[in-house]
């Protein structure tokens, strides 16, 4: 049978390529949001997510007019993917962004287990790491940055993601369904690419994102990932992909650009240190998309 989802924030950076590529995987995708996605096949439901009543309403509606025919109203959902947000400081005032994005996600994850849906899949960020929105030059506690690193940022963004993930903590335990938190790295599109040069020119223009990013197909993979396995709880998983966005092995790099944060194991040749050893290992994630495709 074929699994329906909602997607929020599905007409977003990350969301216009994450979309299409469930639609390829066969999923039925409804998607809440405040603007349309242009895409063949997906009703965008125009939701405020902010406001419990609408949350709830959507959640509990049918995805297009074919709903209509069964008479038997909304069919159930199988999964919620949760990635609308304010997407990073800067673009509004920061108690609206703080404000905006816990409302939303607690409001998502209460009605899903209210309306008996029992995957929720949340979109959490490496700004957790402390360091992509500090204030001055903050060093990482050490590499690599995996699941049980002590989150500490100082944003109304980061913040935010941190409380997320907490509310989706509550809401597990409580409720025993399955919630997983990505934390998703520095989202790069096709067309990005071309910025790499750049990226690998200047080293340290990329220490706030620990010289790591994720492709938004790859991501794709990952929510396909989440979905399809049940019985986890809550888990928190890293969502980048597989390399350092850097022609040095790891190590020798971080020793050289980030001298003051310790290495805590060996890490592989090229490891990204935001590392994604947890998603491959429980979730079978095998990167398709690596920087160096594309970079020449």
């Amino acid at each position: 049978m074929t699994k329906r989802i909602v997607f929020t924030g599905g007409s977003g950076k990350a969301g216009r390529h994450v979309v299409p590529y469930l639609l390829d995987k066969g999923y039925k995708v409804l998607n809440l949001d405040l603007v349309p996605l242009n895409h063949p096949g997906v009703n965008t439901l125009v939701t405020d997510l902010t406001d419990s009543g609408q949350t709830f309403n959507a959640l509990s509606m049918h995805f297009d007019f074919d709903g209509f025919t069964t008479g038997n109203g909304p069919a159930p959902i199988d999964a919620v993917v949760h990635f609308a947000a304010v997407p990073r400081v800067l673009l509004r005032p920061d108690n609206t962004t703080f404000t905006a994005n816990v409302n939303s996600t607690y409001n998502v994850i209460e009605a899903a287990v209210k309306l008996g849906i029992k995957k929720v899949i949340i979109a959490s960020s490496e700004t957790t790491y402390g360091v992509c929105f500090a204030e001055g030059d903050k060093d990482f506690h050490s590499f690599p940055l995996e699941e049980d690193y002590d989150s500490d940022p100082m944003d109304s963004y980061g913040l935010s993601k941190v409380v997320n993930e907490k509310t989706a903590r509550a809401f597990a335990m409580r409720s025993g369904i399955d919630i997983y938190a990505l934390r998703i790295g520095n989202v790069i599109e096709p067309h990005e690419y071309t910025v790499f040069p750049a990226f690998l020119a200047n080293p340290a223009s990329r220490k706030r994102n620990a010289w790591s990013y994720i492709d938004a197909r790859d991501l794709g993979q990952i929510v396909d990932l989440c979905i399809a396995k049940d019985g986890l709880g809550y888990q928190v998983f890293n969502a980048v992909n597989d390399q350092i966005t850097a022609n040095a092995p790891t190590e020798a790099f971080l020793k050289q650009w980030a001298p003051n944060s310790p290495i805590t194991r060996a890490m592989g040749e090229y490891e990204a240190p935001i590392s994604n050893r947890k998603i491959r290992d429980v979730l079978g994630f095998k990167e398709q998309h690596n920087w160096r495709q594309y970079v020449v």
